[in-house]
Protein backbone atom coordinates (compact mmCIF):
# COMPACT_ATOMS: atom_id res chain seq x y z
CA UNK A 1 0.00 0.00 0.00
CA UNK A 2 1.24 3.59 -0.84
CA UNK A 3 2.66 5.36 2.21
CA UNK A 4 0.13 8.53 1.06
CA UNK A 5 -2.76 6.17 0.80
CA UNK A 6 -5.58 5.96 3.48
CA UNK A 7 -7.62 3.06 1.40
CA UNK A 8 -6.60 1.19 -1.42
CA UNK A 9 -9.57 -0.91 -3.57
CA UNK A 10 -8.10 -3.12 -6.68
CA UNK A 11 -10.15 -5.19 -8.45
CA UNK A 12 -13.65 -5.67 -6.21
CA UNK A 13 -15.91 -8.36 -7.31
CA UNK A 14 -19.03 -8.74 -5.77
CA UNK A 15 -22.21 -11.49 -6.96
CA UNK A 16 -25.18 -12.40 -4.82
CA UNK A 17 -27.50 -14.96 -5.98
CA UNK A 18 -31.31 -14.44 -6.49
CA UNK A 19 -33.68 -16.88 -5.71
CA UNK A 20 -36.39 -16.43 -8.22
CA UNK A 21 -39.48 -19.02 -6.86
CA UNK A 22 -40.25 -17.70 -3.26
CA UNK A 23 -41.98 -19.76 -1.25
CA UNK A 24 -45.44 -18.75 -0.91
CA UNK A 25 -46.05 -21.09 2.20
CA UNK A 26 -44.68 -22.88 4.80
CA UNK A 27 -45.44 -26.27 2.96
CA UNK A 28 -43.88 -25.26 0.39
CA UNK A 29 -40.84 -24.18 2.40
CA UNK A 30 -40.26 -27.38 3.55
CA UNK A 31 -41.04 -29.28 0.74
CA UNK A 32 -38.39 -27.20 -1.38
CA UNK A 33 -36.56 -25.26 1.02
CA UNK A 34 -34.44 -22.49 -0.68
CA UNK A 35 -34.55 -24.09 -3.83
CA UNK A 36 -35.80 -23.62 -7.04
CA UNK A 37 -34.76 -20.76 -9.85
CA UNK A 38 -32.45 -18.56 -8.49
CA UNK A 39 -29.63 -16.26 -10.67
CA UNK A 40 -26.69 -15.00 -10.00
CA UNK A 41 -26.41 -10.87 -10.17
CA UNK A 42 -22.93 -9.92 -10.62
CA UNK A 43 -22.74 -5.80 -8.87
CA UNK A 44 -19.71 -5.08 -8.77
CA UNK A 45 -17.40 -6.14 -11.69
CA UNK A 46 -13.75 -5.35 -11.32
CA UNK A 47 -13.57 -2.06 -9.21
CA UNK A 48 -10.18 -0.20 -8.62
CA UNK A 49 -9.52 3.21 -6.77
CA UNK A 50 -7.64 4.71 -4.08
CA UNK A 51 -8.18 7.66 -1.93
CA UNK A 52 -5.50 9.34 -0.13
CA UNK A 53 -4.88 10.61 3.79
CA UNK A 54 -7.15 13.23 4.42
CA UNK A 55 -8.97 12.90 1.11
CA UNK A 56 -13.01 13.24 1.00
CA UNK A 57 -14.83 11.24 -2.33
CA UNK A 58 -17.95 10.57 -3.23
CA UNK A 59 -19.46 7.73 -5.04
CA UNK A 60 -22.25 8.23 -7.11
CA UNK A 61 -24.96 6.10 -9.39
CA UNK A 62 -28.35 4.96 -10.08
CA UNK A 63 -29.77 2.62 -7.62
CA UNK A 64 -28.55 -0.75 -7.55
CA UNK A 65 -24.93 0.29 -9.68
CA UNK A 66 -23.11 -0.81 -6.76
CA UNK A 67 -22.20 1.81 -4.51
CA UNK A 68 -24.02 1.07 -1.48
CA UNK A 69 -22.33 -2.40 -2.13
CA UNK A 70 -18.70 -0.94 -2.30
CA UNK A 71 -19.65 1.33 0.78
CA UNK A 72 -20.39 -2.37 3.10
CA UNK A 73 -17.05 -3.91 1.53
CA UNK A 74 -15.11 -1.15 3.04
CA UNK A 75 -16.59 -1.83 6.30
CA UNK A 76 -16.17 -5.55 6.41
CA UNK A 77 -20.06 -5.85 6.60
CA UNK A 78 -19.21 -8.28 3.43
CA UNK A 79 -16.49 -9.29 1.93
CA UNK A 80 -15.69 -9.63 -2.00
CA UNK A 81 -15.55 -12.91 -3.97
CA UNK A 82 -12.52 -11.20 -5.57
CA UNK A 83 -10.27 -8.11 -5.63
CA UNK A 84 -8.43 -7.01 -2.00
CA UNK A 85 -9.01 -3.48 0.33
CA UNK A 86 -6.70 -2.39 2.36
CA UNK A 87 -7.59 0.50 5.08
CA UNK A 88 -4.92 2.01 7.23
CA UNK A 89 -6.01 3.49 11.10
CA UNK A 90 -9.40 3.43 12.71
CA UNK A 91 -12.72 3.79 10.27
CA UNK A 92 -16.28 4.91 11.98
CA UNK A 93 -19.07 4.16 9.38
CA UNK A 94 -22.85 6.09 9.11
CA UNK A 95 -24.37 3.38 7.28
CA UNK A 96 -27.05 1.91 9.71
CA UNK A 97 -27.08 4.60 12.45
CA UNK A 98 -28.05 2.78 15.72
CA UNK A 99 -26.85 -1.04 14.77
CA UNK A 100 -26.54 -2.58 18.13
CA UNK A 101 -28.50 0.12 20.39
CA UNK A 102 -30.42 -1.73 22.70
CA UNK A 103 -34.13 -0.41 23.35
CA UNK A 104 -34.51 -1.37 27.19
CA UNK A 105 -30.95 0.77 27.45
CA UNK A 106 -30.67 4.15 28.40
CA UNK A 107 -28.56 6.44 25.78
CA UNK A 108 -26.12 6.94 28.58
CA UNK A 109 -25.48 3.23 28.35
CA UNK A 110 -25.78 2.94 24.51
CA UNK A 111 -23.39 5.04 23.45
CA UNK A 112 -20.64 3.09 25.68
CA UNK A 113 -22.08 0.05 23.71
CA UNK A 114 -22.02 1.70 19.91
CA UNK A 115 -18.38 3.35 20.60
CA UNK A 116 -17.48 -0.13 21.78
CA UNK A 117 -18.32 -1.48 18.00
CA UNK A 118 -16.14 1.25 17.09
CA UNK A 119 -13.25 0.20 19.21
CA UNK A 120 -13.17 2.36 22.04
CA UNK A 121 -12.20 1.31 25.10
CA UNK A 122 -13.72 2.62 28.36
CA UNK A 123 -11.29 5.40 28.98
CA UNK A 124 -11.62 7.22 25.70
CA UNK A 125 -15.41 6.58 25.80
CA UNK A 126 -15.71 8.46 29.14
CA UNK A 127 -13.34 11.32 27.31
CA UNK A 128 -15.86 11.45 24.61
CA UNK A 129 -18.85 11.09 27.40
CA UNK A 130 -19.90 14.55 27.32
CA UNK A 131 -19.30 16.08 24.08
CA UNK A 132 -21.24 12.94 22.28
CA UNK A 133 -24.34 14.15 24.44
CA UNK A 134 -23.69 17.85 23.87
CA UNK A 135 -23.62 17.05 20.14
CA UNK A 136 -26.76 14.95 20.40
CA UNK A 137 -28.53 17.91 22.19
CA UNK A 138 -30.57 15.26 24.23
CA UNK A 139 -30.25 17.12 27.72
CA UNK A 140 -31.96 15.05 30.52
CA UNK A 141 -32.88 12.56 28.12
CA UNK A 142 -29.81 10.58 27.70
CA UNK A 143 -30.68 8.67 30.84
CA UNK A 144 -33.88 7.49 29.53
CA UNK A 145 -34.66 4.13 27.62
CA UNK A 146 -33.93 4.52 24.48
CA UNK A 147 -37.40 2.84 22.79
CA UNK A 148 -38.87 5.77 24.37
CA UNK A 149 -37.02 8.13 21.74
CA UNK A 150 -38.16 9.89 19.04
CA UNK A 151 -37.00 8.46 15.32
CA UNK A 152 -35.26 11.76 15.19
CA UNK A 153 -33.84 12.01 18.79
CA UNK A 154 -32.40 8.04 18.05
CA UNK A 155 -30.69 9.17 15.00
CA UNK A 156 -29.30 12.25 16.55
CA UNK A 157 -27.67 9.50 19.27
CA UNK A 158 -26.35 7.56 16.73
CA UNK A 159 -24.81 10.16 14.66
CA UNK A 160 -23.20 11.79 17.72
CA UNK A 161 -21.59 8.61 18.99
CA UNK A 162 -20.50 7.85 15.08
CA UNK A 163 -19.14 11.22 14.40
CA UNK A 164 -17.07 11.92 17.37
CA UNK A 165 -14.91 8.36 17.76
CA UNK A 166 -11.85 10.01 16.08
CA UNK A 167 -11.59 7.61 13.17
CA UNK A 168 -9.31 7.99 10.69
CA UNK A 169 -11.92 7.13 8.07
CA UNK A 170 -15.14 7.84 8.17
CA UNK A 171 -17.84 5.77 5.29
CA UNK A 172 -21.02 7.51 5.19
CA UNK A 173 -24.37 6.43 3.30
CA UNK A 174 -26.76 8.43 2.80
CA UNK A 175 -27.78 9.34 6.28
CA UNK A 176 -27.10 13.34 5.86
CA UNK A 177 -30.48 14.28 6.18
CA UNK A 178 -30.45 13.53 10.51
CA UNK A 179 -32.74 15.83 13.03
CA UNK A 180 -33.91 19.28 11.55
CA UNK A 181 -32.91 21.60 9.48
CA UNK A 182 -30.19 23.36 12.30
CA UNK A 183 -28.44 20.04 13.54
CA UNK A 184 -28.10 18.87 9.67
CA UNK A 185 -26.12 22.06 9.71
CA UNK A 186 -24.00 20.80 12.81
CA UNK A 187 -23.16 17.33 10.91
CA UNK A 188 -21.96 19.21 7.66
CA UNK A 189 -19.98 21.50 9.91
CA UNK A 190 -18.39 18.70 11.84
CA UNK A 191 -17.76 16.66 8.82
CA UNK A 192 -15.65 19.49 7.08
CA UNK A 193 -14.11 20.47 10.45
CA UNK A 194 -13.13 16.53 10.57
CA UNK A 195 -11.81 16.54 7.20
CA UNK A 196 -9.97 19.75 8.18
CA UNK A 197 -8.43 17.81 10.76
CA UNK A 198 -7.00 14.99 7.98
CA UNK A 199 -9.96 12.25 8.19
CA UNK A 200 -10.45 10.14 5.27
CA UNK A 201 -14.41 10.55 4.06
CA UNK A 202 -16.25 8.48 1.68
CA UNK A 203 -19.53 9.65 1.02
CA UNK A 204 -22.37 7.23 -1.10
CA UNK A 205 -25.21 9.97 -2.06
CA UNK A 206 -27.80 10.62 -4.59
CA UNK A 207 -27.53 14.43 -3.21
CA UNK A 208 -24.88 15.68 -5.87
CA UNK A 209 -25.16 19.23 -3.85
CA UNK A 210 -23.79 16.89 -0.33
CA UNK A 211 -20.89 15.52 -2.57
CA UNK A 212 -19.93 18.99 -4.09
CA UNK A 213 -19.80 20.85 -0.10
CA UNK A 214 -18.04 17.91 0.84
CA UNK A 215 -15.65 16.01 -1.35
CA UNK A 216 -12.52 16.34 -3.58
CA UNK A 217 -13.28 13.71 -5.86
CA UNK A 218 -16.03 11.84 -7.47
CA UNK A 219 -16.73 8.34 -8.92
CA UNK A 220 -19.19 7.78 -10.82
CA UNK A 221 -20.43 3.97 -10.44
CA UNK A 222 -22.29 2.77 -13.66
CA UNK A 223 -23.21 -1.33 -13.89
CA UNK A 224 -20.76 -2.13 -11.70
CA UNK A 225 -17.62 -0.18 -12.82
CA UNK A 226 -16.63 2.89 -12.27
CA UNK A 227 -17.35 5.07 -15.91
CA UNK A 228 -16.23 8.77 -14.85
CA UNK A 229 -14.08 10.01 -11.62
CA UNK A 230 -12.24 13.88 -11.24
CA UNK A 231 -13.82 16.57 -10.06
CA UNK A 232 -17.02 16.56 -8.70
CA UNK A 233 -18.72 19.44 -10.86
CA UNK A 234 -17.75 17.74 -13.90
CA UNK A 235 -18.47 14.19 -13.24
CA UNK A 236 -22.09 15.58 -11.95
CA UNK A 237 -22.82 17.12 -15.29
CA UNK A 238 -21.62 13.75 -17.36
CA UNK A 239 -24.14 12.16 -14.52
CA UNK A 240 -26.78 14.37 -15.46
CA UNK A 241 -26.37 14.15 -19.01
CA UNK A 242 -26.61 10.55 -18.82
CA UNK A 243 -29.83 10.17 -16.65
CA UNK A 244 -31.67 12.68 -19.00
CA UNK A 245 -30.84 10.51 -21.95
CA UNK A 246 -32.90 7.55 -19.74
CA UNK A 247 -35.66 9.51 -19.58
CA UNK A 248 -34.98 9.23 -15.47
CA UNK A 249 -36.43 12.24 -13.61
CA UNK A 250 -33.98 12.09 -10.73
CA UNK A 251 -31.27 10.15 -9.18
CA UNK A 252 -33.24 8.43 -6.78
CA UNK A 253 -35.73 7.19 -9.41
CA UNK A 254 -39.35 7.40 -9.84
CA UNK A 255 -40.31 5.35 -6.25
CA UNK A 256 -38.57 7.77 -4.47
CA UNK A 257 -41.74 10.35 -5.60
CA UNK A 258 -44.19 8.26 -3.67
CA UNK A 259 -44.70 10.53 -0.63
CA UNK A 260 -44.67 13.67 -2.86
CA UNK A 261 -48.09 13.48 -4.52
CA UNK A 262 -51.16 14.92 -3.72
CA UNK A 263 -54.14 16.36 -5.32
CA UNK A 264 -57.07 15.22 -6.25
CA UNK A 265 -56.47 13.79 -10.24
CA UNK A 266 -59.35 15.72 -11.95
CA UNK A 267 -55.88 17.30 -13.82
CA UNK A 268 -52.70 15.37 -13.73
CA UNK A 269 -49.64 15.89 -14.69
CA UNK A 270 -47.73 13.39 -17.35
CA UNK A 271 -44.78 14.69 -18.44
CA UNK A 272 -42.20 17.33 -17.64
CA UNK A 273 -39.58 18.24 -20.16
CA UNK A 274 -36.14 20.82 -19.59
CA UNK A 275 -35.56 21.90 -23.14
CA UNK A 276 -31.94 23.74 -23.59
CA UNK A 277 -31.07 26.54 -26.00
CA UNK A 278 -30.22 23.86 -28.29
CA UNK A 279 -33.92 22.57 -28.60
CA UNK A 280 -32.40 19.05 -27.16
CA UNK A 281 -34.69 17.39 -23.57
CA UNK A 282 -31.53 18.14 -21.52
CA UNK A 283 -30.94 17.87 -17.37
CA UNK A 284 -27.61 20.17 -17.70
CA UNK A 285 -27.86 23.71 -18.55
CA UNK A 286 -25.72 27.03 -18.13
CA UNK A 287 -26.05 30.35 -16.62
CA UNK A 288 -27.79 32.68 -18.79
CA UNK A 289 -28.92 29.99 -20.73
CA UNK A 290 -32.62 30.33 -22.55
CA UNK A 291 -34.34 27.18 -21.51
CA UNK A 292 -38.23 25.94 -21.80
CA UNK A 293 -40.02 23.96 -19.11
CA UNK A 294 -43.09 21.70 -20.69
CA UNK A 295 -46.12 20.12 -18.85
CA UNK A 296 -48.18 17.94 -20.56
CA UNK A 297 -51.25 16.87 -18.47
CA UNK A 298 -54.74 15.25 -18.91
CA UNK A 299 -57.68 17.20 -17.42
CA UNK A 300 -60.88 14.76 -17.39
CA UNK A 301 -63.27 17.62 -17.36
CA UNK A 302 -63.38 20.77 -18.76
CA UNK A 303 -61.61 23.23 -16.25
CA UNK A 304 -62.20 26.94 -16.80
CA UNK A 305 -59.37 28.00 -13.90
CA UNK A 306 -56.23 25.90 -13.56
CA UNK A 307 -53.28 27.18 -12.67
CA UNK A 308 -50.13 25.90 -14.02
CA UNK A 309 -46.68 26.54 -11.52
CA UNK A 310 -43.57 25.42 -10.90
CA UNK A 311 -40.75 26.24 -8.09
CA UNK A 312 -36.68 25.58 -8.16
CA UNK A 313 -35.30 24.53 -5.18
CA UNK A 314 -31.58 23.76 -4.03
CA UNK A 315 -31.60 20.13 -2.60
CA UNK A 316 -31.45 21.09 0.97
CA UNK A 317 -34.79 22.48 -0.04
CA UNK A 318 -34.03 26.13 -0.07
CA UNK A 319 -36.39 27.85 -2.22
CA UNK A 320 -34.89 29.28 -5.17
CA UNK A 321 -37.65 30.93 -7.50
CA UNK A 322 -41.44 29.87 -7.99
CA UNK A 323 -44.22 31.15 -10.20
CA UNK A 324 -47.24 30.12 -11.85
CA UNK A 325 -50.10 31.18 -14.78
CA UNK A 326 -52.00 33.08 -12.40
CA UNK A 327 -49.07 35.39 -11.02
CA UNK A 328 -48.01 35.84 -14.94
CA UNK A 329 -51.72 36.59 -16.03
CA UNK A 330 -52.11 33.86 -18.04
CA UNK A 331 -55.78 32.50 -18.01
CA UNK A 332 -56.27 28.56 -18.82
CA UNK A 333 -59.24 26.76 -19.69
CA UNK A 334 -57.99 23.21 -19.91
CA UNK A 335 -60.10 19.90 -21.11
CA UNK A 336 -58.13 16.53 -22.28
CA UNK A 337 -54.43 16.48 -23.26
CA UNK A 338 -53.03 19.73 -22.90
CA UNK A 339 -48.96 20.79 -22.65
CA UNK A 340 -48.03 24.32 -21.03
CA UNK A 341 -44.68 25.61 -21.84
CA UNK A 342 -42.83 28.55 -20.00
CA UNK A 343 -39.88 29.80 -21.77
CA UNK A 344 -36.80 31.32 -19.52
CA UNK A 345 -35.01 33.78 -20.86
CA UNK A 346 -31.55 33.82 -19.26
CA UNK A 347 -31.18 30.95 -16.51
CA UNK A 348 -30.20 33.48 -13.83
CA UNK A 349 -28.81 30.27 -11.61
CA UNK A 350 -24.70 29.65 -10.80
CA UNK A 351 -23.79 26.33 -10.87
CA UNK A 352 -25.83 23.86 -8.97
CA UNK A 353 -27.57 20.98 -8.33
CA UNK A 354 -31.48 21.64 -7.83
CA UNK A 355 -34.86 20.27 -8.43
CA UNK A 356 -37.79 21.02 -9.88
CA UNK A 357 -41.48 21.16 -8.32
CA UNK A 358 -44.92 21.31 -10.95
CA UNK A 359 -48.32 21.73 -10.33
CA UNK A 360 -51.48 22.53 -11.50
CA UNK A 361 -54.13 24.37 -9.12
CA UNK A 362 -57.03 26.48 -8.79
CA UNK A 363 -56.32 29.74 -7.88
CA UNK A 364 -57.32 29.63 -4.65
CA UNK A 365 -54.44 26.91 -3.88
CA UNK A 366 -56.41 23.64 -3.92
CA UNK A 367 -54.35 21.32 -5.74
CA UNK A 368 -55.66 19.27 -8.95
CA UNK A 369 -51.94 17.76 -9.52
CA UNK A 370 -48.69 18.47 -7.05
CA UNK A 371 -45.56 16.70 -7.57
CA UNK A 372 -42.69 17.71 -5.01
CA UNK A 373 -39.00 17.31 -6.53
CA UNK A 374 -40.55 15.69 -10.15
CA UNK A 375 -36.77 16.08 -11.63
CA UNK A 376 -33.63 17.67 -11.00
CA UNK A 377 -31.31 19.41 -13.32
CA UNK A 378 -27.28 21.11 -12.98
CA UNK A 379 -26.24 24.15 -13.84
CA UNK A 380 -22.67 24.15 -15.04
CA UNK A 381 -20.07 27.27 -14.95
CA UNK A 382 -16.84 28.00 -15.09
CA UNK A 383 -16.99 31.18 -12.88
CA UNK A 384 -16.32 31.39 -9.37
CA UNK A 385 -19.43 33.84 -8.78
CA UNK A 386 -20.67 33.60 -5.05
CA UNK A 387 -24.49 33.24 -3.95
CA UNK A 388 -27.36 31.31 -5.53
CA UNK A 389 -28.06 33.51 -8.55
CA UNK A 390 -26.51 34.38 -11.62
CA UNK A 391 -26.71 37.98 -13.23
CA UNK A 392 -25.65 39.26 -16.43
CA UNK A 393 -23.25 41.93 -15.50
CA UNK A 394 -20.70 44.43 -17.43
CA UNK A 395 -18.05 46.41 -15.64
CA UNK A 396 -16.99 49.91 -16.25
CA UNK A 397 -14.99 53.02 -14.76
CA UNK A 398 -13.20 56.47 -15.37
CA UNK A 399 -10.22 55.60 -13.73
CA UNK A 400 -7.69 57.39 -15.93
CA UNK A 401 -5.59 54.05 -15.79
CA UNK A 402 -5.73 51.30 -17.36
CA UNK A 403 -4.88 47.91 -15.74
CA UNK A 404 -1.18 46.32 -16.26
CA UNK A 405 -3.33 43.14 -18.05
CA UNK A 406 -5.74 45.10 -20.02
CA UNK A 407 -5.85 43.75 -23.55
CA UNK A 408 -3.20 40.76 -23.13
Amino acid sequence: MEEQNAIEVKNLHKSFKVYLDRSSNLKDFLMRGLGGRKEIREVLRGISFSVKKGEAIGLIGHNGCGKSTTLKLLTRIMYPDEGSIEIKGRVSSLIELGAGFHPDMSGRENIYINASIFGLKKKEIDERLQRIIDFSELGDYIDNPVRTYSSGMYMRLAFAVAINVDADVLLIDEILAVGDVAFQAKCFTKINEIKQQGTTIVIVSHSLDQIERICDKCYWIQDGLIREEGDPRDVHAKYLEFMSTRNIRSDNDLDRKVDRHSGNQEAVIKAVRMINEQGELSNTFTPGENIRIEIDCFATRRIEDAVFGFGIFSLDNQEIYGTNTLIDRMPLIIEGDVTVTCEITCLPLKEGSYKLDVEIHTPFGFDYDYWRDYLRFYVRSTSTEAGVLHMERKWSHNSPYDSPNAGN
